[in-house]
């Protein structure tokens, strides 16, 4: 490490200089961060961490001195290289998440990558293989209403990444997550620096946190007071860590695995395995097809999706022997399962190119489906529903609830069941329409 990747010197952020209200963020503070280095920048509320990390990212113009990116400085750079910066060479996660309300969790995360122009076959592939890798794959048509704390975030770090950017900037990022939560996040954020090599900045005032990082940088009032190497290592770490040395054949997921598992009881670490094993038991007795022939419908789902097949054509790939290419499925499975798949892809795209008569058919397709009995009051509800859902003027919760609700409460009171089923085609309708 002969070469920092940034250099921050003699940095000032003054607001409202000279007034009687002026205040002072930074202080003449000079940093260095080199290549691979995890840096925990700590200290209390309002001592100047953040915007000493927003000053790194290039999000504020510090009153004097001057930052160095990648051997180029922030305030020379032109437009089209500040966004390129922003685009290619930092990542920035934050404790809000910033997630757009409006988009799925998978239109979230391939954003940076619509902004630089990539395909859609690119972006979405890149950005389920980070989706898949942080265990939050199946929430990708979800919004992030219908996302947990831990979740939110998560899907926050996987847009950060799906650049591939050299460094990851952290401010707080788990300020809003409850600890089981945060561990997860945090971890994540470890292996990011131990496995993928990132650069990590991380901002905190949390002391449990500090042993993450290879160098501990406390601030107060403006200022650097103190800057400590952390040598502390877990024998565990340490012993997992001459191990891998001697096979370097190992591949980096099982490396992570590793590391996870190397301070755990295995009761713990076959815990951790729990959403496996639920998934594998869930495919035997539920759908009575193993998980390869799960995988291979998915393939043929998405070249469905592509177009570069039609609902025919995917019968065919279904029923197909394996040897063939096929996912091996029993014929009446792969046309049952395709009719469906057609039935929902025929609405969605009626939704989509018919919005002034959306609500209408969307209500006739779904009284079909599940051979819904409404008295015209309630079918009228029923429009009106569903129409504030297709302008996201309610979420998922809240149009579950105004189905199950009782008539007398302005509800439709349907059977729970029944509005469970519902709900989840009307998602799965929006998101093939809207996020195609």
């Amino acid at each position: 490490m002969s070469e920092p990747i940034i250099k921050a010197e003699n940095l000032k952020v003054i607001y409202n200089e000279g007034k009687s209200n002026e205040v002072r963020s930074l202080m003449d503070v000079s940093v260095e961060i080199f290549p691979e280095e995890y840096v925990i920048m700590h200290g209390p509320s309002g001592c100047g961490k953040s915007t000493l990390l927003y000053s790194i990212a290039g999000l504020q113009v510090p009153t004097s001195g001057k930052t160095t990116v990648g051997g180029k400085e922030l305030s020379k750079m032109k437009k089209k290289e500040k966004v390129e910066l922003h685009q290619s060479v930092v990542g920035m996660v934050f404790q809000a998440f910033y997630l757009i309300e409006s988009l799925s969790v998978i239109d979230n995360v391939c954003l940076p990558m619509t902004f630089k122009g990539s395909n859609l076959t690119q972006r979405r592939q890149e950005a389920m293989k980070l989706l898949q890798r942080f265990g939050i794959a199946e929430q990708a048509g979800k919004f992030p209403s219908q996302l947990s704390g831990g979740q939110k975030q998560r899907v926050a770090i996987a847009r950060a990444l799906i650049n591939n950017p050299q460094i990851i900037l952290a401010d707080e990022p788990v300020g809003n997550l409850d600890s089981v939560s945060a561990e997860n996040v945090m971890q994540i954020i470890k292996e990011l620096n131990e496995v993928d090599k990132k650069t990590i900045i991380l901002v905190t005032h949390n002391d449990e946190h500090l042993h993450y990082g290879d160098r501990i940088i406390t601030m107060r009032d403006g200022k650097i007071i103190n800057e400590e190497v952390n040598k502390e290592k877990r024998p565990a770490e340490a012993a997992q860590k001459d191990l891998l040395s001697k096979d370097k054949e190992i591949s980096p997921e099982l490396k992570v695995l590793m590391r996870s598992f190397s301070s755990l009881t295995p009761q713990q670490a076959g815990a951790l395995l729990v959403p496996y094993k639920s998934r594998q038991l869930l495919t035997h007795i539920l759908f009575e097809i193993t998980e390869e022939q799960l995988n291979s419908a998915d393939n043929f789902l998405k070249e469905l999706f592509f177009k570069n097949i039609d609902i025919v054509g995917l019968q065919m790939c279904l029923d197909k022997n394996s040897k063939e290419g096929g996912a091996n499925w029993d014929i009446r499975k792969a046309k049952s399962f395709a009719h469906r798949a057609g039935e929902i892809m025929e609405q969605s795209e009626f939704i989509k190119n018919n919005p002034e008569k959306s609500a209408e058919g969307l209500a006739e397709y779904l009284i079909r489906i599940f051979e819904l009995k409404l008295d015209p009051e309630v079918k009228k509800d029923f429009l009106r529903f569903l129409q504030m859902r297709l302008e996201n003027k309610i979420d998922y919760l809240v149009l579950r609830e105004n189905m199950d609700k009782p008539r007398i409460l302005g509800g439709m009171g349907l059977h729970k069941n029944t509005v469970e089923k519902i709900a989840r085609e009307i998602e799965i309708i929006m998101l093939l329409a809207y996020f195609a």
